[in-house]
């Protein structure tokens, strides 16, 4: 048991007491006695909390967290006895992460379980531990308390944010797409798989014409085709160095996982495998899966990645990957490029070419765009912003170069990614080129 500032005021009373009485404005058995009364006091008090009955407490946590997004811990206390009793907890959650609602005080009446909620935030993907929970109790008179721990202790995996997902499981595929913020020209009946047969309307071409079925029923009709499916798209992450950069709470890399997230979705809901493999020290494989189990093997593959301050061998990474993956695919390559790896991405790049679809994705950090928005007002910022055009410059020209052998490169930020990786992968599933 520890003793409380209440206790502490206490004694500055009695102190103040004795004070009174060496200056001879109250009696001196008058501070004696308030002293044995005070004393008293206090011993009733912690005799009290001792009989105290403990705290039983359970914790209800959702199937998984997902990154950077808030999601509702549960605690379940109740007082093992018959006296009610006030007590102020605090779970242990992951230190560090962004939390509303704890700790929080209270007061447990007997025979009735009281239902805590707290919102959290997590901000680093992996195995999360929750390690007990630290409840007080206070006495009757508030005079002590007593600390423990109380309550198992929990694992939970936080995913990369999934949130996005539940949003497009309640809508169609093409909407879904729409809402990532891709652009794409609808086209119909120029895919390469029959659909469904409709009425003729106009725009339609003549090779479109179903003439059995229009002989059939005295009217013109259509046949509508989609896009192939049963394609293999396979992402490929750079989990080096350049990839701890970070743009607001997230690293590149947790926004690339994100977007791979986004993008695997809609890819198995048009019917394709979807794979993925990593370049850099983290070395990870899955090969290309389909159906709705898939995006759960995706994100137990993808949760624990973490990118590590190591270059990236891209010729290693391609070589690597094409002893794996040996049917043709479209390989979309997520990095933050400079112009200094070209001389290693760029063969790595046409190896890949040579039997697969590519498309690189380079990302750009959010604060080079800003710093170029306003002019410079002082020779600081002058400076920075030449640096920054310079730099912007080598960068395009280094994408310039990889385009010239026939590769697709975006040049994007982490908040364009998902958008233009999905519209990409669209863009080449509806042009037949896979």
């Amino acid at each position: 048991m520890t003793p409380t500032l209440r206790m502490a005021g206490g004694w500055a009373g009695w102190a103040g007491i004795g004070f009174l009485a060496a200056l001879g404005w109250l009696p001196v058995p008058y501070w004696g006695l308030a002293g044995a009364l005070l004393l008293a006091l206090f011993l009733l008090d912690a005799v009290a909390l001792a009989r105290t009955p403990g705290i039983g407490l359970q914790r209800q946590l959702p199937a998984a967290l997902a990154l950077g997004h808030e999601s509702e811990i549960t605690l379940l206390a109740e007082v093992r006895g018959a006296q009610a009793c006030r007590v102020m907890l605090h779970d242990r959650h992951p230190g560090g992460w962004p939390v509303q609602g704890q700790p929080c005080a209270l007061k447990l009446e007997p025979g009735r379980e009281t239902r805590i909620s707290y919102r959290l935030r997590p901000l680093q993907r992996g195995l999360a531990t929750f390690a007990g929970c630290d409840v007080r109790q206070l006495s009757p008179l508030g005079l002590w308390f007593r600390q423990r721990v109380v309550g198992d202790e929990q694992q939970l995996r936080v995913y990369p944010n999934f949130a996005p997902l539940a949003r497009f499981a309640l809508i169609n595929a093409e909407r879904a797409t729409r809402i990532t913020g891709a652009h794409l020209q609808r086209r119909r009946g120029e895919g390469t798989e029959f659909h469904q047969l409709r009425e003729f309307r106009i725009g339609d071409s003549l090779r479109q014409v179903d003439w059995k079925a229009t002989a059939r029923l005295c009217r013109p009709i259509s046949r509508d085709y989609q896009d192939e499916r049963n394609q293999q798209v396979l992402l490929l992450l750079d989990t080096g160095r350049r990839m701890l950069a970070k743009d607001d709470a997230l690293s590149h890399f947790d926004h690339v996982l994100n977007a791979a997230l986004v993008l695997g979705y809609l890819a198995l809901r048009q019917g394709d495998a979807v794979g993925f493999m990593t370049a850099g020290a983290a070395q990870r494989w899955l090969p290309p899966q389909r159906g709705a189990g898939a995006i759960n093997t995706l994100l137990n593959s993808l949760y624990d990645l973490e990118a590590s301050p190591i270059a990236t061998d891209y010729r290693a990474a391609a070589s690597t990957l094409m002893l794996r993956q040996k049917r043709r695919a479209l390989i979309l390559f997520v990095g933050n490029l400079r112009d200094e790896d070209m001389d290693d991405l760029t063969p790595a790049v046409q190896l890949l070419a040579q039997r697969h679809l590519v498309c690189v994705a380079s990302l750009r950090e959010q604060s080079l765009d800003q710093t170029l928005v306003h002019p410079p007002v002082n020779l600081d910022e002058a400076l920075l912003a030449s640096g920054t055009a310079q730099f912007l410059a080598a960068r395009r020209a280094a994408h310039e170069r990889l385009r010239r052998t026939g590769v697709n490169v975006l040049d994007v930020t982490c908040a364009q990614l998902p958008a233009m990786l999905t519209e990409a992968y669209l863009s080449v599933k509806r042009s037949g080129r896979l």
